[in-house]
């Protein structure tokens, strides 16, 4: 990578931020109507010559030059122009975006980035970007259907983004996928000016790049679509930016700006080897999710995860009892910090467990079969370890979310998940239950017949009407998928429920509960029986 001004581009960087978020960011200057490759190469032609001339006293460029070649690097494409524009240009990475959407304007920023390192290192690759809202016949013809969108176009061919969402995720994603997989070091300088920009990376040193080793190093680089490859023959280059190198011939290694900074690859040199090396150790010890690394957390090889959800306040001192536990349990468990205060990331998995965010709340998922687990005590050190520990071992029970026990029974009792087996399973009466959810559309004209059935048979003894509610409750005895669900429960067989159809009238209920219950009113025959036929 050529040599950079670093104080000259932290400047840059925060005016895009600041600057890139409105909507008229990017536009091209008036003067420059067509967009065509060779007015793109002119224009930035004239740029880079009035940037060498018009800098500030200290070399650093002003805030209008920052602007000005920011307007150039990034094409703004239309309806007109769109498809010409893709057809001119060997390499071409589009973003679309809509003005409205929030995560566009968090990415525009972040694309910026991208394409004003990728313009510093000689990239032929065109930056462009495209309001699929305004523009909706372009935004259809290229594919695109939702918001923010990446698309890379290689000689007029499209293949989708899959990389990550920060700038220096833009640029490697980018760089890999049009020709460099793999970045050369060949001085201390240059190895120096590396590791200012590059918080992690994998290391490849090989004291000539050839051999089948080398060849499985960059088939991995070029399958790796998140993290920069960097190699170097000179083992003093090597020894800068990974310390730990012996005297082998050959090494592998990847680095991160965190606690564990240094993973040292140990296995065959084969693709698949160092790719599963590098997915297993490319997360710090304690992630703070995200939006942009959601789906890469979600997909982790790591299936195993603890979440850790705390205020910003709160974590600030948990941090580091957090990572020690976590450094224990490297590569078997992964560890996730969500901001609880950010709805939209804490909220979904909240609701999934049934609980508030009032005080640390510390849960356990495993993505393989989607069992969950909850730290039932405080957030200690000593409680987490406990909590792992069984936890790794296999030997921690299930949690299953549930209400609160329901301090009194009406003509239907309520079932929460912690009541189910005694209310059900272990009721020596015959249970007829009604399964809702506040959300099915179906619920409230079956619960209204279920109320009129629990009233026809009131007073009989060996019979009681339940209500669960499977939006606040679980229980692994009771698996249902479709609401609502009506189950009856024979008091001689509560391994194997009946299950009505929730279309049955009153009057099948009524028989049906008839032939199956052998009625023993103590009381004698039921006064309302009368009444109840005649209702119906």
């Amino acid at each position: 990578m050529a040599q950079r001004n670093q104080s000259s581009r932290a400047i840059s960087i925060t005016i895009l931020l600041s600057l890139l978020l409105l909507h008229s960011l990017f536009h091209l200057a008036a003067a420059s109507n067509d967009p065509d490759l060779d007015d793109l190469e002119e224009l930035l032609a004239i740029d880079e010559e009035e940037e060498n001339q018009r800098v500030m006293p200290h070399g650093k460029p002003s805030e209008a030059d920052v602007l000005s070649r920011a307007q150039r690097i990034v094409l703004e494409l239309t309806n007109e122009n769109a498809q010409r524009v893709i057809d001119s240009n060997e390499l071409l990475l589009l973003l679309g975006y809509a003005p409205w959407c929030p995560r566009s304007a968090e990415l525009m920023p972040r694309f910026a980035e991208a394409a004003t390192v990728l313009r510093e290192m000689g990239s032929k690759v065109v930056m462009a970007k495209l309001d699929a809202d305004r523009h909706a016949k372009a935004a259809s013809s290229l594919g695109i259907k939702g918001f923010p969108t990446l698309l890379l176009f290689v000689n007029g061919s499209v293949q989708s983004y899959t990389g990550g969402f920060t700038g220096e995720e833009i640029m490697i994603w980018t760089r890999k996928k049009t020709g460099a997989p793999v970045q050369r070091l060949t001085s201390i300088p240059e190895a120096e000016e590396f590791l200012k920009t590059h918080p992690i990376f994998v290391i490849g040193y090989f004291d000539k790049f050839e051999g089948v080793e080398y060849e499985q190093f960059v088939k991995a680089a070029t399958s790796e679509n998140e993290i920069q490859f960097v190699e170097a023959n000179d083992i003093n280059i090597a020894k800068l930016l990974f310390p730990d190198i012996g005297a082998e011939k050959q090494f592998i290694g990847l680095v991160k700006n965190e606690s564990e900074k240094f993973e040292k690859f140990t296995e065959k040199f084969e693709e698949g080897r160092i790719l599963n090396f590098v997915n297993y150790n490319k997360f710090p010890l304690v992630t703070t999710l995200t939006e942009m690394n959601s789906a890469r957390v979600y997909s982790s090889p790591i299936k195993t995860q603890v979440f850790i959800f705390a205020e910003a306040d709160d974590i600030k001192n948990l941090l580091l009892s957090l990572q020690a536990v976590a450094r224990k349990y490297k590569s078997k468990i992964m560890f996730v910090y969500v901001d609880s205060a950010e709805d939209n990331l804490a909220k979904p998995f909240l609701t999934l467990l049934g609980l508030e965010s009032d005080h640390p709340i510390v849960a356990a998922f495993d993505n393989r079969d989607g069992s969950k687990y909850i730290l039932e005590t405080n957030l200690t050190p000593e409680n987490l370890e406990v909590f792992c520990s069984s936890l790794d071992h296999g030997t921690l029970p299930q949690y299953y979310k549930s209400e609160p026990k329901p301090d009194s029974t009406g003509i239907i009792e309520k079932v929460v998940g912690k009541t189910f087996d005694a209310s059900v399973l272990e009721s020596a009466e015959n249970v007829f239950l009604e399964v809702y959810t506040p959300w099915c559309i179906d619920c409230d004209a079956t619960s209204k017949q279920i109320e009129k059935l629990a009233k026809h048979f009131k007073g009989h003894s060996n019979l009681k009407f339940a209500r669960y509610d499977a939006s606040l409750n679980e229980n692994p005895k009771l698996q249902i998928n479709n609401y609502p669900a009506l189950l009856f429960y024979p008091a001689g067989d509560k391994s194997n429920p009946i299950k009505l159809s929730k279309k049955s009238s009153l009057k099948e209920m009524i028989n049906f509960i008839n032939e199956k219950v052998k009625i023993e009113d103590k009381s004698g025959p039921s006064t309302v029986d009368q009444e109840k036929k005649d209702e119906l």
